[in-house]
């Protein structure tokens, strides 16, 4: 869907991007990832023209950017910027027809598409005529996601659109940014700071550090796979949380007692992850978990030391011990 070649963009005797090159397939989500200044919000403005390169290639669904003007790009492309970026003296309604607009929807197909973003957004109809000062951070960001998704563009991209937020509403805005089946069929380009949201929302991360890609993969490839001392550095400090919130428990199954007793059980579906499996557990006396395998029906229940034993074995069999 996105294909990036040979992109540079210089900045004085700055290269803030510096000759990088990447795919992303359809449907896929990218994440961005790096400290400020490594060139991750100038690649995102390129890519929609806010930023003009120095020289590369950019296509989009086969088609050269560069080959249509600039304003037609942007209308058949979803944008969320840091901090909702909505217009202060419009309500919500009319922030999220600003697109429409542009595209000359009629008024009844605009209010239809814009009530419809409003329920599955979790937001009431109430606030359609509220001004942004009048809503919360995560009613604002939401409001600034509808935006962006009001016309269904194949592509949305997103810089930094968590980051304004409270630790309590980032966290219930990522959950429902994985469920929501209008993001389900797009391909998103994210750019974040946030290792743990990187790795929480994206298919792949692309660590970037002084205009350059150092290494593109899935958090495993980063994680247990990095290409140099940066990306170890890097991830050093969040480490563990981020493997046992990358590790799943399908990944383990083999290693879990398959005739542990059932008693004060939770179940989860073998596609959670070890971090959610662990915070499950309320520590009663004998507690297990049931874990249900969805592919082959069968559910094994464990206790919390049995499942840390598990996720032991797993790394040790399946990783360098170098690397761990």
């Amino acid at each position: 869907m996105i294909k990036v070649n040979n992109l540079v963009k210089t900045f004085g005797a700055t290269k803030a991007v510096n000759d990088i090159s990447f795919e992303v397939t359809e449907g896929e989500t990218l994440a961005l990832l790096g400290t400020s200044g490594c060139g991750k919000t100038t690649t995102l403005k390129m890519l929609n023209r806010l930023i003009e390169p120095d020289s590369g290639t950019i296509e989009i669904n086969g088609k050269d950017i560069f080959n249509e003007p600039a304003e037609i790009l942007r209308r058949n492309m979803g944008y969320v910027l840091q901090n909702n970026g909505l217009f202060p003296h419009y309500t919500v309604a009319e922030n999220i027809a600003v697109v429409p607009n542009l595209l000359k929807w009629d008024k009844a197909k605009t209010e239809k598409r814009t009530v419809e973003l409003l329920e599955k957004l979790h937001l009431s109809k109430d606030h359609l005529n509220a001004y942004p000062n009048e809503l919360s951070g995560g009613q604002q960001q939401r409001v600034g996601l509808a935006r962006a998704l009001v016309a269904d563009a194949p592509v949305l991209l997103m810089d930094e659109p968590f980051g304004a937020l409270d630790n309590v509403t980032r966290s219930k805005i990522h959950a429902e940014f994985k469920v929501l089946d209008e993001l389900k069929r797009k391909t998103i380009i994210m750019v974040t700071h946030d290792v743990q949201e990187a790795f929480e929302l994206a298919d792949r991360i692309a660590l970037m550090d002084k205009g350059k890609i150092v290494q593109i993969g899935t958090a495993n490839e980063l994680l247990f796979n990095p290409v140099n001392d940066f990306v170890k550095d890097f991830l050093k400090e969040q480490h563990l949380q981020l493997e046992l919130k990358t590790i799943k428990l399908i990944d383990v199954w083999q290693y879990l007692p398959s005739d542990g007793p059932r008693i004060n059980t939770s179940q989860l579906a073998a596609t959670a992850g070890i971090w959610e499996a662990l915070d499950t557990f309320k520590f009663y006396p004998r507690e297990n978990i049931n874990i249900l395998n969805q592919q082959s029906k069968e559910v094994r229940s464990v206790t919390f030391d049995q499942l840390l034993s598990a996720y032991n074995q797993h790394k040790i069999m399946t990783y360098d011990k170098s690397s761990l």
